[in-house]
């Protein structure tokens, strides 16, 4: 039976109540972070649900690799440190449910944008539920809801902020779908910001597995998974790029989440990544996550900014 983790120290939710609402929100994904929507993985267990996970269920015959739950919660421990003593972030938390064991990927269920907060609408039988504990949070903190994705599945990791008034939004057909994913670009488009809708492959599940943005005007990504076209369209928006081989990329390579600072968020798993962005005068922390890129998502996965520094 999974054991109920001790809750971390940090901000309690509560405290979000005397916050003015004008407070939350974020034009870019790049700027200092302030504060962190997160899940607590009490009720994690590995499960069919998509290709990440599906290729470590599927291999474990001969990888050897078995999930352990207490190792597990050490390495989200391990992260919420980090974001906490080494960044200054506040972090806030999604309601645990045994039934809704993965609501813990916060970047999914919903999305942040400068007009308040995007409900989304998963694909996955076992994620379809998730904008229960989404809508409550928001709802408790009074933090406003701008949007509700109808038209088709659509998750919040198809939803990249490149930067203020520039959106690239992607989908795969197996979690957010065409249709979903024009809905919302749309809703971008009103309020006049331009959005590129890019088809993406199965594989990396969520266009924050091939694009997650860096520093101004920098992003990561893995220029061998993209389209040409969108390397084109990216370099004439005059986008420099930290490209990550196939093999760092399909194991979740981008999927970091940038602090601010020049500080990252990474994982000890992205070793040819982490030496290139040290290079460029980053400070790189870099975790072991592995319990959950095995499980199908990394740290930008896990993670929702509430509130960044415009830029």
């Amino acid at each position: 039976m999974n054991k109920q983790i001790q809750q971390p120290i940090t901000a309690n939710n509560s405290e979000t109540a005397h916050r003015d609402p004008g407070y939350w929100g974020i034009n870019n994904d790049y700027g200092v972070l302030r504060d962190v929507l997160l899940g607590r993985p009490d009720y994690f267990k590995w499960v069919e649900a998509g290709p990440l996970i599906g290729r470590t269920l599927k291999n474990m015959h001969k990888t050897g690799v078995t999930f352990d739950f207490d190792l597990a919660q050490a390495q989200f421990k391990e992260m919420v440190r980090i974001y906490e003593e080494e960044a200054g972030v506040t972090c806030h938390y999604l309601d645990s449910d045994p039934v809704l064991h993965r609501n813990f990927f916060a970047r999914d269920n919903s999305v942040m944008t400068p007009w308040g907060a995007l409900i989304c609408h998963m694909q996955l039988k076992c994620r379809r539920a998730d904008y229960a504990t989404v809508i409550k949070f928001y709802q408790e903190n009074h933090i406003p809801i701008w949007k509700f994705a109808t038209a088709g599945h659509f998750e919040g990791g198809d939803f990249v902020i490149l930067e203020p008034g520039l959106v690239m939004i992607g989908y795969c057909g197996e979690r957010s779908e065409q249709e979903g994913s024009e809905q919302v670009a749309g809703f971008v488009r009103e309020q006049g910001w331009d959005c590129e809708v890019v088809p993406i492959p199965a594989l990396f599940v969520h266009m924050d597995g091939l694009v997650v943005p860096l520093d101004n005007k920098l992003v990561v990504t893995c220029l061998d998974a993209l389209e040409g076209w969108v390397i084109d369209w990216l370099r004439k928006k005059d986008f420099n790029f930290v490209d990550v081989d196939f093999a760092e990329a399909k194991d979740l390579g981008v999927n970091l989440v940038a602090l601010g600072n020049k500080k990252v968020l990474s994982m000890s798993s992205s070793v040819k990544l982490n030496e290139k962005m040290r290079a460029l005068g980053y400070e790189v922390f870099a975790p072991d996550m592995s319990m959950f890129t095995l499980g199908g998502g990394g740290v930008h996965c896990m993670c929702q900014s509430l509130k960044r520094d415009d830029v």
